[in-house]
């Protein structure tokens, strides 16, 4: 394995080390795509709060969001990160 696989594993380990962080990749695995609201809903936590993690996985590439008229929906499409949280759940 070379460095940089290293760090770019070390990165996305590091994303989803918050509990909430991965409770939302593991929502969006299973449903395929959520937004914002309905996390919300489904987490019991601040819209702010969700944003922030959400920024954060956007960042590490860990989750992508599309723009569906008024609401943006957040997937996940890597399947390596599919293939991480198919090994723990």
């Amino acid at each position: 394995m070379e460095e940089n696989d290293v760090n770019d594993f070390s990165e996305i380990f590091k994303a989803l080390g918050h509990p909430t962080r991965l409770s939302i990749v593991i929502g969006l695995i299973n449903s395929n795509e959520c937004n914002v609201n309905k996390m919300v809903t489904n987490l019991g936590i601040s819209q702010s709060t969700i944003s922030q993690h959400l920024a954060l996985l956007r960042r590490a590439g860990i989750v992508k969001c599309e723009k569906k008229g008024l609401e943006v929906c957040y997937r996940v499409e890597d399947p390596l990160i599919k293939k991480i949280i198919s090994s723990i759940t």
